[in-house]
This record gives C-alpha cells, sequence and structure tokens, in this order.
C-alpha cells in the first residue's frame, strides 16, 4: 500500500516572475486592481525594481485630466490641483500620511523606539500637519507653472515627478538598507534590489526622462534628467537621515521618500 499523504507544499522559487513582480508592485503602491499573487522577498525583489513602471501609470492618469481641463479652458492652478489630486486618490493619500508621520517622527527629538510608536499613532502631530501643507502647496504651484507654459509640459512634468517618486522607492529598497521594525512594508522590501539592478534602473530612467523631453528641445531634455537626479539626491539624504534616526526604514519613510522626491523634480522642472 503507498502512502497518500505527499507532505508539505515546495517552497516558492527563489526568484519571481516578471508578472508576479508587476502584480506586486501596482498591488503595493496603488489602489488600481491587481491580484497580488507572492508576498515574499523574491516577489517583493522584481516588484520594487518595477516600482519606476507604476510611477509611468500613475502620472499618465494625473496627466490626462490636467491635460483635458487645460486645454477645455481650465486654469493652469486647476490643473495642477486635479492633477496632485490623482496620486493621492490612487495611493488612498498613504505615500502623504507616510510624509506626516515622518516628519513627527522625526520631529519629536526622541529615541527610535518611542518615534517610531509616534509614527504608529492614527493622528497627525503639528510637525505633520505643516509638512503635508507645505508639500502640497509647492506641489501644485510647481506643476501650475508648468501648465502655464503648455499643456505638454505640465503633462510631463507630472509624469516624470510620478516616476521619480517610484524610483526613489527603488533605491531605498536596495541591498544594505536595513528595516526599523521586524513587521510591515519596510520590513518586505527593505534590502531587497541589488545594487546592480537599482542603478542600471535609475540610469535607465534617466534616460528615458530627458528621451521623452527632447521634442522640446535639448535644454528640456536636460532640464527633465536634472530633474529626476535631484528628486533622487534629495530622497537620498532623507533616507540617510531616517536610517539613522530611526535605525532604518518604514512603510512611512518610503512614502515621504516618493513626497520629497516627487515634489524637488517639480520645483526643478518650474524652475527651468
Amino acid at each position: 500500500m503507498t502512502d497518500s499523504f505527499e507532505g508539505p507544499p515546495p517552497p516558492p522559487p527563489e526568484r519571481a516572475s516578471l508578472r508576479d513582480g508587476v502584480r506586486f508592485a501596482f498591488g503595493t503602491l496603488t489602489v488600481l486592481p491587481a491580484r497580488v499573487t507572492r508576498w515574499d522577498r523574491p516577489a517583493a525583489r522584481t516588484g520594487m525594481a518595477c516600482a519606476a513602471l507604476v510611477g509611468l501609470v500613475v502620472g499618465l492618469l494625473a496627466a490626462v485630466p490636467g491635460t483635458l481641463l487645460l486645454v477645455g479652458g481650465g486654469s493652469p492652478l486647476l490643473a495642477a490641483a486635479v492633477t496632485v489630486a490623482v496620486p493621492a486618490a490612487l495611493t488612498r493619500g498613504l505615500h502623504l500620511d507616510g510624509l506626516a508621520d515622518t516628519a513627527d517622527g522625526l520631529g519629536s527629538a526622541k529615541p527610535a523606539e518611542a518615534a517610531l510608536r509616534i509614527m504608529k499613532q492614527s493622528d497627525i502631530g503639528p510637525f505633520g500637519v505643516v509638512t503635508l501643507v507645505l508639500a502640497l502647496i509647492v506641489q501644485v504651484a510647481a506643476l501650475a507653472d508648468a501648465y502655464a507654459d503648455s499643456w505638454v509640459r505640465g503633462g510631463l512634468a507630472a509624469v516624470t515627478a510620478a516616476v521619480t517618486a517610484r524610483l526613489a522607492m527603488t533605491l531605498a529598497s536596495r541591498a544594505g538598507v536595513p528595516p526599523a521594525r521586524p513587521e510591515g512594508l519596510g520590513a518586505a522590501v527593505a534590502g531587497v534590489v541589488p545594487l546592480r539592478v537599482a542603478a542600471a534602473v535609475t540610469v535607465l530612467a534617466v534616460a528615458l526622462a530627458a528621451t521623452a523631453a527632447l521634442p522640446l528641445g535639448l535644454p528640456a531634455a536636460g532640464l527633465h534628467a536634472a530633474a529626476v537626479l535631484a528628486g533622487l539626491l534629495a530622497a537620498e539624504l532623507l533616507l540617510r537621515r531616517c536610517v539613522r534616526r530611526f535605525d532604518g526604514v518604514t512603510g512611512d519613510v518610503f512614502g515621504a521618500l516618493a513626497e520629497v522626491s516627487a515634489t524637488t523634480a517639480l520645483v526643478v522642472l518650474a524652475l527651468g
């Protein structure tokens, strides 16, 4: 007689397919319908390497209503406000909430463990409120300047900022960046992306940003490349501060990095 017991199911493979990674990225970073088929380190590795793709989709979805409003006779300010609102809606405001919570944690001047407890609370403190309001005002103002020039420049700025925001998450997921907690999104994605992959994705994103702006002229192409790099630099400075302050990264820190990098990129594009 043969034993019908087959034993435990085999462990998931060490590598996740591109499909699993894309589903992980969209299911984790947006509210768009994406059935996450795997929630493990290999899927997180592939998913966070694809984060810029999520930014591209979010940016395009944000640029469309803003462009339509501008073409239909709306003001650049109205177009900018709607464009900023779309990514917030597509993430249920989680990145903005992460920015506020991170500001509260950094501003608390308390030890890491106490600061992390503050960040987990559902309410928002004064540091978070001020940071959140200022970030939204700067984003809308910078986009309004871009839309005032043309709908093409405004839409392209929205896409560039969204891609930069998610690319900052890829770099924050690189090997060597520790999680601040043993649970949560930060623990799931911290340190999963190999350095060479993070570098390759960054070079590709910068090159594509410059290429997309090339029809506007060489200065515009250079400006968009500079905007991506400036956004990533701002995010890197914040990342290092958070790792020193909290002994690692959390999901809130990832949201803060996205908002800071997007805001910085928009400011650079407005200056141009």
